[in-house]
């Protein structure tokens, strides 16, 4: 599987390429003010009328997409071929495992250009509450409005000398680097305005989370899925999280270095040259929080760019080299 940080190259091409678009906010800031999280997808495939159950289900669905990043598809399957649908969808038939009834298909985005099954099943037993939300989460999303500017999420695995590891390796080097990085300059001049009352520092912390813990068993699952046969192994994985809940990768622990630590601080406390979201590498992690709410209140500013702008069409991007230890492919 290739690594998503083979997109840290493109980020890079905008200040060259497209220089009215640079700013001089750092890139975790940039991201929390202006980046509305990507929506998860939850495929709802039915062939006849849900039942009392599936429509408490759906109801659960309904109310969650209303604070949290969340999109729900129903798509009636009775009419034409299942692979038909399928292929509409986007969705491989090899990732449904069968269909005997209303059945969910959990996806989100994977970076550029690439989407990630996190589950598949009956609409029935789909956990909604587990899914929406959990304590780490709800940590995480704590940590980023308080002004952390990265946290280094760590989903420990069954070896737990490697975890301890990774943890101890993070917690010693993350306070010696934050002290090394310099803020951009120019940060409050036209173009580079801060908005939210949120302290501007670089603090980066380490959140760890429990495999065994039943509360964060889908996030779980959604971050093995990037790596399982390296964490299957013993290797914990390491989850750098910035903005409103994005993840930048998904690290197994072998591919973990001082050098990869200090460019990937370095990356997201830089000037953010590329304001075009959907060009940047990572991804969304799902977190039930009213964003907007909490960074600006009731008198959030109106003209604020969410990021979504596209780049020009003859844009050519300038690649950089991939931090050492990351291979380019599996």
């Amino acid at each position: 599987m290739r690594f998503l940080l083979t997109f840290v190259a493109l980020s890079t091409f905008f200040s060259v390429s497209i220089p009215a678009c640079a700013c001089n906010i750092p890139v975790f800031r940039f991201a929390l003010e202006r980046w509305t999280p990507d929506a998860m997808e939850v495929i709802v495939l039915h062939d006849a009328p849900f039942s009392e159950s599936e429509q408490r289900v759906l109801s659960e669905l309904d109310s969650a997409s209303e604070h949290s990043n969340i999109k729900v598809i129903l798509r009636d399957v009775s009419h034409g071929t299942l692979e038909g649908s399928l292929k509409k969808l986007d969705i491989e038939s090899a990732e449904l495992k069968s269909f005997t009834g209303p059945t969910a298909v959990i996806r989100s985005r994977a970076g550029r250009g690439k989407s990630i099954t996190i589950w598949t099943g009956p609409v029935k037993e789909l956990a909604v509450s587990e899914m929406i939300t959990s304590p780490v989460r709800n940590e995480l999303s704590k940590r980023l409005l308080s002004g952390d500017s990265i946290v280094w999420l760590v989903l420990k695995s069954a070896d737990d000398k490697k975890s301890a590891q990774v943890v101890t390796q993070l917690r010693d080097s993350l306070p010696q680097i934050a002290r090394q990085i310099p803020f951009p300059e120019g940060i409050g001049l036209p173009g580079s305005e801060l908005y939210a009352a949120i302290p501007l520092d670089m603090r980066f912390t380490v959140l760890e989370v429990d495999p065994n813990d039943p509360k964060e068993a889908f996030l779980k699952e959604w971050l093995t899925k990037f790596h399982p046969d390296d964490y299957a192994a013993g290797d914990p994985l390491i989850v750098p999280v910035f903005g409103r809940g994005r993840a930048l990768e998904v690290i197994p622990a072998r591919a973990l270095n001082p050098s990869l630590i200090d460019q990937l601080c370095v990356f997201l406390c830089g000037a953010c040259s590329c304001q075009v979201k959907d060009l940047n590498p990572g991804f969304d992690l799902l977190i039930s929080t009213d964003w907007h709410s909490e960074l600006f209140g009731e008198e959030a500013p109106e003209f604020l760019d969410d990021g979504l702008q596209r780049a020009a069409p003859d844009s050519e991007p300038e690649f950089i080299e991939i931090p050492p230890g990351l291979p380019q492919d599996r």
